[in-house]
């Protein structure tokens, strides 16, 4: 053969070639490449540096196909292209709660967000049936998949609410907007808001300009969720920060909130976990990243619970 021959060192059984990925991370991450004179041709790639677990999620979130082969799942496509309509969505899901099953779906509000993709995963990842409200279905369905039931609507819509709460247990909001604008949480058994109300309240100056319509809002969402004659669990967190969770403890005194902060990923989680714990009313408690270590999120809920209901 013409041209340069390749070194004895790369050559293999069957001719093979290896070689590393020439990007930027090299050293951490090679990638062997074996061809063999065949039709076919193996592909093998080792990471030397492991990223974490949610990092991966994220990566998923991105890249949709990727998530779906990771669990399993078939490439969605609608057939003719579009969506379905929403009512056909309706009538399926009418003739669905009318065999009257378990309410075992977490709606989830604002799926298109940060927090609601992170909390939409950590359900997946523990089984949860999930349900998500999102403002661009075609995407969701590219990153989710099979493993969500997507919807799209407005909250004031009674009628687009009732059809989207059949077979819900539990709804996460984790941002502001949402239950101040529901009418009713017929069926629902457990609804999870995710407040920024103790940061807006402790911002100042132009600050707390910029953040008079959030505070606002969130006002707003706290007081229905009161006010909803369903059992609700109010998590007032820190400052929310773009940083790698799961590598802090955490500090749940009262008045943490307005000083602290704390990861979306973690933030996230304890959505989650809050799911774990039904208050027979209502529970609200504070939360940052601090030097707590929590192992149990079910018993650290009720520690917090009880403390609330001896403040009484």
């Amino acid at each position: 053969m013409a041209g340069t021959s390749l070194p004895s060192c790369l050559l293999s059984q069957g001719p093979s070639l290896l070689f590393s990925s020439s990007n930027q991370d090299s050293e951490a991450n090679k990638c062997r490449i074996g061809i063999t004179s065949g039709k076919r041709c193996l592909v093998r790639c080792f990471a030397k540096k492991k990223i974490s677990f949610v990092d991966q999620i994220l990566d998923y979130i991105e890249g949709g196909p990727k998530l779906r082969k990771w669990y399993g799942a078939p490439e969605l496509r609608p057939k003719d292209g579009s969506l379905s309509g929403d009512d056909d969505e309706f009538e399926a899901e009418e003739k669905e709660d009318d065999l009257d099953g378990e309410k075992d779906v977490v709606f989830v509000t604002d799926g298109d967000s940060d927090l609601g993709q992170m909390i939409i995963l950590q359900l997946i990842v523990k089984g949860t049936r999930v349900k998500a409200l999102v403002k661009d279905k075609r995407k969701a369905l590219e990153a989710f998949g099979s493993y969500v039931e997507l919807t799209t609507g407005d909250a004031s819509d009674e009628r687009f609410l009732k059809k989207a709460f059949k077979g819900v247990g539990a709804v996460i909001s984790p941002t502001e907007g949402f239950l101040s604008n529901v009418k009713s949480f017929r069926g629902v058994k457990h609804a999870v808001l995710l407040s920024q109300l103790s940061v807006y309240e402790s911002s100042g100056g132009i600050q707390a300009m910029m953040n008079s319509k959030a505070k606002k809002l969130a006002e707003q969402d706290e007081n229905a969720a009161i006010s909803s004659n369903v059992p609700y669990t109010i998590i007032r967190t820190g400052k929310l920060e773009n940083s790698p969770g799961g590598s802090q403890g955490f500090n749940f005194s009262a008045g943490a909130a307005a000083k602290g902060s704390i990861s979306k990923e973690d933030a996230a989680r304890i959505c989650v976990e809050a799911l774990s714990v039904i208050p027979p009313t209502g529970l609200i408690f504070e939360v940052t990243n601090g030097e707590e270590v929590v192992s149990d999120w079910e018993g650290q809920l009720m520690k917090v619970m009880q403390r609330q209901s001896d403040k009484k």
